[in-house]
């Protein structure tokens, strides 16, 4: 591991060593990124310009960043999440299911089939190692539908790691923007001499600031041709509701969130 990863010294402890770590890594994706964010905001900006609505997917600890863009103070309203029964998050029991889900063959088409999105909208699939079936079939399906995908995950895995799904391909090499996180295979930013396990994963750091970065930049694209971005308010500000309520109603043809 490089310096940035390792334990020892003080510099902060081991609080300020992860910081630190994270701090790195949004400075890579900013720089080395900054051309595939830009592209994704158009993108964004394009679908929501003509009408097009906008999906997340991402399973387990995954889905934390896509659920972060979704009915979102300060979030454009149009960005739905694209669910998978038991792979939303940790919210089956036992957990480890959840994992398991990601293995089925089969799965995404079916979740995709019976979901309003369709050809002219955007999808991002998060998935950090994009080697599991459930990712790699949701991003070929939806590219076959017509969709715009848009990955979010980390390269490394694909060039040190093998594919679970039987074609052999990753979720990079279905997907027609590839927003790469940085993070090494593993997700652990820190060790200890006196810790078995490396630990202090910084994936969802990194990857839910990717996806805010793009929603920026969607937004900008959108105020560039002249079109209120249909951005939602906090709800906890005066006035907050109606204003969320007259986005709601004006987009409710792209919004499937319940509400």
């Amino acid at each position: 591991m490089g310096e940035g990863r390792e334990s020892g010294g003080d510099g902060g402890g081991l609080a300020g060593r992860f910081f630190d770590a994270a701090i790195e890594l949004l400075r890579r994706v900013r720089d080395e990124e900054a051309a595939n964010v830009a592209a994704a905001g158009e993108a964004v900006a394009s679908a929501v310009a003509g009408g097009g609505r906008i999906f997340a997917f991402g399973a387990g600890h995954s889905s934390l960043a896509a659920q972060d863009v979704v009915y979102r103070a300060g979030g454009l309203a149009v960005v739905n999440l694209l669910a998978v029964p038991g792979a939303v998050g940790v919210d089956v029991m036992p957990a480890t299911l959840g994992s398991a889900l990601e293995r089925v063959d089969g799965l995404a088409g079916a979740v995709l089939d019976s979901s309003p999105a369709t050809a002219g909208d955007v999808l991002f699939v998060v998935s950090l190692s994009g080697r599991n079936a459930l990712p790699v079939e949701m991003a070929m399906n939806a590219r076959a539908l017509g969709l715009t995908v848009i990955g979010v995950t980390s390269v490394a895995y694909a060039e040190e790691t093998k594919s679970r799904h039987v074609s052999g391909s990753f979720l990079r090499d279905h997907c027609d923007i590839v927003l790469d996180s940085k993070i090494a295979v593993g997700d652990a930013e820190l060790t200890h001499e006196r810790v078995a396990a490396p630990f202090a994963p910084a994936s969802t750091v990194v990857t839910s600031a990717l996806m805010q970065a793009v929603m920026a930049a969607a937004t900008e694209g959108l105020v560039a041709r002249g079109i209120e971005p249909p951005l939602l308010r906090s709800g906890n500000v005066d006035g907050g509701h109606e204003w969320n309520g007259r986005v709601m109603s004006e987009y409710a043809d792209r919004i499937f969130f319940r509400h």
